[in-house]
C-alpha cells in the first residue's frame, strides 16, 4: 500500500521570490490538466530544493547538485511522466553546473526550472556564481545558447507573475512534445540577505518587445542578450527554442524497450546475481 501526503506550507520567509515560482508552476498544471500522479518533481539542495514538499505530486529531494542526472534518470525510466526539476543558482550553477551543460547537450525532456536570486540563502547569504561583485556574474541563459543541443532557454521572474506562468506553460508543453529540454531560469528575490526586487525592476527586458526578435534563431538570441548584459540588463521570455526531438523519444524509437517495461524481479536475476559473485570468488 502507498501513503498519499498532502503538500505542506512552505517554510520560506514572508516575500520570498519562491512563493512566486510554486503558484506559477501551480497555476501552470492546472492550466494544462497536469495530473498528480502523472507527475514528478524533483529538487535540489537549499531554499528552492523544498518546493517538492509544496506541490501535489510526488516528489524525489536529490543530492547536492544532482537533481539533473537523477531527474534524466525519471524520464528515461517513465517516459510518459511530466518530470520537472527545480533549484537554485548555487545547486545549479556551482556544484550542479557539469550536469547542466550536459543536459543541454543530451536534451532529455526534462523541465528545469532555476531560481536565482545571487546568493546562498539557506547557509546565510553567501556569494553564488550570479552575484554581482567585483567578478563577472555567471549567466546560465548564454551558457545554454552556446551549446548547440539546446532547444528551449527562458527567464522569467517572480515579479511577472503572468508571463512566468506562460513561461512554465509552454516548457511543459515542449516536454510533453517529445522535444527534449526546457530550461527556465526565474529570477527570484531572496528578501532576507539580497533583496532585489528593486534593483532588477527597471533591468528586465521581455524579448516579446523587441521588434524582429525571432526566438528559433539562435544566432539572434545570443547576440540579444549579449548585448542586454553589456548595458546590465536582463533579458526575459521565451529567448530561445527549436523544434528538436527530445533524446527519451530518439531512445524508444530505436525500438528498445523502456527500462519501466523489464522485469527487475530479483528472484529472477539469482543466477545472474550467483554468477557474479562466483566471478569475485565468494
Amino acid at each position: 500500500m502507498t501513503k498519499t501526503f498532502q503538500p505542506g506550507d512552505p517554510i520560506w520567509c514572508a516575500g520570498c521570490g519562491h512563493y512566486g515560482v510554486r503558484n506559477a508552476l501551480q497555476a501552470a498544471f492546472q492550466q494544462l490538466d497536469v495530473e498528480s500522479h502523472q507527475t514528478m518533481v524533483l529538487a535540489g539542495i537549499g531554499c528552492a530544493g523544498t518546493l517538492q514538499n509544496n506541490v501535489n505530486a510526488y516528489g524525489f529531494h536529490a543530492m547536492h547538485g544532482r537533481v539533473l542526472p537523477a531527474a534524466t534518470g525519471v524520464k528515461l525510466a517513465n517516459p510518459s511522466l511530466d518530470v520537472i526539476a527545480v533549484g537554485g543558482d548555487g545547486d545549479g550553477y556551482a556544484i550542479g553546473c557539469g550536469h547542466l551543460v550536459h543536459s543541454f547537450k543530451r536534451n532529455t525532456g526534462v523541465v528545469y526550472i532555476l531560481m536565482n536570486n545571487g546568493i546562498y540563502g539557506l547557509t546565510k547569504g553567501q556569494n553564488s556564481p550570479t552575484a554581482e561583485t567585483a567578478e563577472q556574474a555567471f549567466d546560465g541563459v548564454q551558457l545554454g545558447l552556446s551549446i548547440a543541443g539546446s532547444s528551449f532557454i527562458a527567464r522569467g521572474s517572480s515579479a511577472a507573475p503572468t508571463q512566468l506562468q506562460k513561461l512554465m506553460v509552454a516548457a511543459i508543453e515542449h516536454s510533453r512534445a517529445g522535444r527534449g529540454f526546457a530550461f527556465l531560469e526565474v529570477l527570484s528575490p531572496c528578501v532576507t540577505y539580497n533583496d532585489t526586487y528593486p534593483k532588477w525592476a527597471g533591468r528586465m527586458v521581455d524579448v516579446d518587445t523587441i521588434t524582429g526578435y525571432d526566438p528559433y534563431s539562435r544566432t539572434g538570441a545570443f547576440t540579444t542578450v549579449h548585448d542586454l548584459n553589456a548595458e546590465n540588463r536582463f533579458a526575459t521570455g521565451l529567448i530561445y527554442q527549436q523544434d528538436s526531438i527530445g533524446s527519451e523519444r530518439q531512445w524508444l524509437d530505436s525500438g528498445q524497450a523502456a527500462v519501466c517495461d523489464l522485469d527487475i524481479d530479483p528472484a529472477l536475476q539469482m543466477s545472474d546475481f550467483r554468477e557474479i559473485m562466483d566471478d569475485y570468488g565468494v
